[in-house]
């Protein structure tokens, strides 16, 4: 199915509209709104008691079923390669012990390679299907939490404004959501690594007795100097403070560029900047180092594992056969990605997707503008009427930003508002929206109205659909509005 595109790509370079599309049950609106709907249940729930909203609890309730029957099936992809060994040691016994008279032990023999068989083609199967589904897992989740994030970002409050920054936002999207593929991968061998290796150490001692301990606490040694969680979780949290401070930083660095460049400030900012990014380049060289500790262990512990094995055998004087030895070495083997690799990954991104969901909650229990339904019915004695109205940007200020507001505009009037500046201008304004919502008194606009907001600005797009803004194109009204907004020069322009 990759072929035509493949095709395309070799004729052509490759457009948007020669990808496939979305699959509807990964679209980020039905993804978006079906976590969303958990995590308002645990809002709602949080309220009637005294502990705070859990967005883990949102997330597992969502995601729980599926990945459950993920985790089976992982389980039993890491139970085939416990099995294997064994049939692989009673083939070996049976060519150690080889005896052209016995056709029972033959058939034995051809039962254990056709077990061997079947072992290595359902793990290759379990393998891709597992690692397939819960990376789209992980990338469904990821989806959402950007969906719920985006949303948010266009609901908070002038006051929750204040308790973030676009670069925390810009950090929350590009680096603490990028965990929920990480974590999603690793998360089931937290309980399926020990339980493997809990088996695969009474397999061991079945086969060669009380020598294999030796080599399990080789094991168990490394794997406490490698899970070290706390680590992961500190770090993480260190290095995403120092992130936001940066994407911070540079964000008003590219806003006031004109007046940096006007005043020769460039060397003063340049300092500042290369400081928090060497501060946060040294957090995350720390965890680099510790990620490499566990990288480490993958590639050694296992022949450490044999070696300090086979030595205390032998410092035991107990006998060892050729059959023994394979079962020995491939059980180990087994226990290479799933308890040296996988576990420690596992704890490793727990600790940091800990810290990066405390972070994302944070975030979404910031407050929101409340939805005020202030527009009525069109009236042609009255368009705007407020009475007694007061209202405060900041709950906890003691002055109000306006207060006692009473006045009605009707159709045809031209209402002029002067004051010095912040005496509450735009607020009053942001008051007839129903962004301000009032803490005493009424507004109630009739009708449509009309806003033109202090600072310009456009989407992404052509000019056109600036103007439009998403209502049907009409070349009469078009053309009326261009001519109206002396845009002629600038439409013929383009």
């Amino acid at each position: 199915w990759l072929n035509p595109l493949f095709k395309i790509g070799y004729q052509r370079k490759l457009k948007q509209d020669d990808l496939y599309s979305v699959l509807p049950e990964d679209r980020s609106q039905h993804l978006g709104e079906e976590l969303q709907w958990y995590w308002d249940q645990e809002v709602l729930r949080a309220k009637k008691g005294v502990q705070e909203p859990s967005l883990i609890k949102a997330i597992v309730k969502c995601y729980w079923k599926f990945y459950f029957v993920l985790g089976l099936l992982t389980f039993l992809e890491e139970g085939t390669k416990v099995v294997l060994p064994i049939f692989l040691g009673k083939i070996i016994s049976y060519v150690e012990n080889y005896d052209p008279a016995n056709s029972a032990a033959l058939r034995e023999a051809y039962g254990y390679a056709a077990g061997l068989s079947a072992c290595v083609l359902v793990w290759a199967v379990l393998h891709h299907l597992c690692f397939y589904h819960i990376q789209r897992v992980g990338m469904r989740l990821r989806v959402a939490v950007c969906h719920m994030i985006y949303r948010k970002s266009l609901r908070l409050s002038s006051s929750a404004m204040g308790k973030t920054t676009t670069g925390q936002i810009v950090n929350l999207l590009s680096n603490d959501v990028n965990r929920f593929d990480q974590v999603t991968m690793f998360l089931h061998y937290l309980w399926v690594g020990p339980l493997q290796a809990i088996a695969v150490t009474a397999l061991l001692w079945m086969e060669i007795g009380i020598s294999c301990l030796a080599g399990i606490a080789v094991l168990i040694i490394l794997l406490l100097q490698s899970c070290v969680g706390n680590s992961f979780s500190s770090l993480r949290s260190k290095t995403a403070a120092v992130t936001d401070d940066r994407i911070r930083t540079m964000s008003e660095v590219i806003t006031g560029i004109k007046t940096i460049k006007m005043n020769a400030w460039e060397k003063s900012f340049i300092d500042l900047i290369t400081r928090l990014r060497r501060e946060e380049i040294s957090r995350i060289l720390k965890s680099s180092y510790l990620r490499g500790m566990n990288l480490a262990s993958f590639f050694t512990v296992s022949k450490i594992m044999i070696f300090v094995t086979f030595i205390t055998n032998e410092l035991l004087d107990n006998l060892i056969t050729g059959s023994q030895v394979f079962v020995v070495v491939t059980l180990f083997e087994a226990l290479r990605f799933s308890s040296t690799l996988y576990f420690p990954m596992a704890v490793e991104k727990v600790s940091e997707t800990i810290v990066s969901i405390q972070r994302i909650k944070n975030f979404l229990s910031l407050d929101e503008i409340p939805q005020l339904n202030t527009q009525l019915p069109s009236d042609a004695e009255m368009m705007v009427d407020m009475q007694d109205f007061t209202a405060f940007w900041d709950e906890e200020s003691e002055s109000p930003t306006l207060k006692g507001l009473s006045f009605t505009v009707r159709p045809g009037e031209l209402l002029t508002v002067i004051g010095p500046v912040g005496a509450g201008k735009s607020s009053l304004l942001r008051a007839l929206l129903g962004e301000l919502p009032p803490s005493q008194g009424k507004v109630s606009v009739h009708g449509r109205i009309a806003y033109v907001s202090q600072q310009p600005w456009v989407f992404p797009g052509t000019v056109r659909s600036n103007i439009l803004f998403g209502k049907k194109y009409e070349e009469e009204r078009y053309e009326e509005v261009i001519k109206a907004c002396a845009l002629e020069e600038v439409s013929n322009a383009f």
